[in-house]
């Protein structure tokens, strides 16, 4: 195990004893692994408006990054590397991959942007875009192993890379690798695929 995985799975550790255990323990299914994401409770509400949790597609392989609505640079390349990676995938594979792609600005993302950006970008039900409270997006960013600041400006710094979920929520790989297909990536979602957990 890397540092960063040791990383992530300090900060899942962390969040779970501030929140306390008994809610914990509600909210997660006993059966998760210790270093899923899923174990953190988060409310998350999706570009339909439904309340969604992290483990929505728990038992399918999960592209996840954090994005914001109103950049003009990264995120829109965040979209297309999402979308030529699951090209890249044989047909048969591609309807089992599922993506969810959460805003760190809930100020200026509503549902409403978030239905027009999963609109224009051409997501469909496969894709969830969500938007939660500024304290919610800090744990999911710290879950992810991803990392953003405001600037004073008003746009954000921010990682731009897309993590791999497998079925139980375990971070399996990540790419940085923008615009284009990282082949390595492509053959970690494939074999998330055939994994049976």
């Amino acid at each position: 195990m890397n540092d960063l995985s040791l990383d992530r799975r300090a900060a899942l550790m962390t969040l779970g004893a501030l929140i306390g255990a008994p809610l914990v323990a509600r909210a997660v299914p006993s059966a998760l692994p210790g270093e899923s994401v899923y174990q953190l409770p988060a409310a998350l509400v999706d570009q339909d408006g439904q309340p969604i949790e992290l483990s929505r597609w728990r038992g399918h392989p999960v592209l996840a990054t954090m994005f914001y609505t109103s950049c003009e640079m990264v995120c829109p390349m965040l979209f297309e590397t999402i979308h030529y990676t699951i090209k890249a995938l044989p047909a048969a594979e591609r309807e089992a991959v599922r993506v969810l792609m959460v805003s760190f600005d809930p100020a200026r993302d509503t549902v409403a942007v978030l239905k027009k950006t999963a609109r224009e970008r051409g997501c469909d039900a496969r894709w969830a875009l969500a938007r939660c409270d500024d304290a919610t997006a800090r744990k999911v960013a710290a879950a992810l192993g991803l990392q953003y600041r405001q600037l004073a400006s008003g746009e954000f710094n921010h990682s731009s890379t897309v993590e791999l979920l497998d079925r139980q929520g375990r971070i399996a790989a990540q790419t940085a690798k923008l615009g284009s297909v990282d082949a390595a990536f492509v053959k970690a979602i494939r074999q998330a695929l055939a994994s049976a957990a």
